[in-house]
């Protein structure tokens, strides 16, 4: 006799995922850059607890999640588009001499930071991916327009880097009541689009591998590029204002395509 399906609830959802991670975020926040891994171990707890939700709570499985690898192009795109975001403005910045960190052996170090780094990385990225990407945003769509699932499933990715913006912005020279607003405010449209880029890099290639790839690219970049070299003030800038035009673009025009959902 089969098991029968209970109907998918998102608070539920956050409730169990953020309840399994969030403790290994909270605590990384206060530590700092040295329990790394304990922010690593919070991104694999998003994976647990989708596991958990869609295995023994609504008991409605896995097979649209997007169990394929893709295709070459959805790589290399999703390489390009990592090194556009970070990379670019950097080389930018070496042209108007606001960064004179590039050298040989600086791009030596670079590669051999990021090879290691994005190894490291490749099953924490999957686990976000596997949750917010494979198990969240399929059923948001079935109950919701595309755009509003869009930004819902943005919205949770946002809210569950809470506990380390919070922190991040309580270490910023200021007066808390200004700071910790300011930096809700300046990643609340960045990381929600981002999210948006995300699910368009899914709906087109149907992978998460595809998607797990991007994360990591994406994550390892940016550090292995300001470990080595260091970030000036264009970065920053930069990044956010890529992401939000290349968001906002997707959400108004984007053919969305959600291979993994036809399957």
């Amino acid at each position: 006799m089969k098991n029968k399906t209970r109907s998918f609830s998102l608070s539920i959802f956050v409730l169990v995922v953020f309840g399994l991670s969030w403790p290994f975020q909270v605590a990384h926040a206060f530590l700092g850059e040295q329990s790394r891994p304990l922010l690593l171990l919070s991104m694999i707890m998003v994976a647990v607890g989708t596991y958990v939700s869609g295995k023994y709570i609504f008991k409605d499985g896995f097979k649209q999640a997007g169990w394929s690898w893709g295709k070459p192009r959805h790589y290399y795109w999703s390489f390009m588009l990592a090194l556009i975001i970070w990379l670019a403005p950097l080389l930018l910045e070496q042209l108007l001499g606001l960064n004179t960190g590039f050298n040989q052996t600086n791009l030596i170090l670079i590669a051999q930071e990021f090879i290691l780094s994005f190894a490291i990385t490749i099953l924490p990225a999957f686990s976000e991916e596997f949750g917010w990407r494979g198990y969240l945003l399929p059923r948001l769509l079935k109950n919701h327009s595309t755009r509003k699932a869009l930004l819902i499933h943005g919205f949770i990715t946002w809210f569950w880097h809470l506990p380390f913006v919070v922190i991040m912005g309580m270490r910023l020279d200021g007066p808390l009541l200004l700071t910790i607003p300011g930096i809700l405010l300046l990643t609340f449209i960045p990381t929600i689009l981002h999210a948006v880029i995300f699910a368009y890099i899914w709906s087109v290639s149907g992978s998460l591998a595809v998607n797990t790839f991007y994360h990591a690219a994406f994550d390892e970049v940016r550090d292995s590029l300001q470990n080595t070299v260091g970030f000036g003030p264009l970065v920053e800038i930069w990044q956010m204002l890529l992401i939000t035009l290349v968001g906002i673009g997707l959400l108004w025009k984007g053919k969305w395509k959600f291979k993994s959902l036809q399957s």
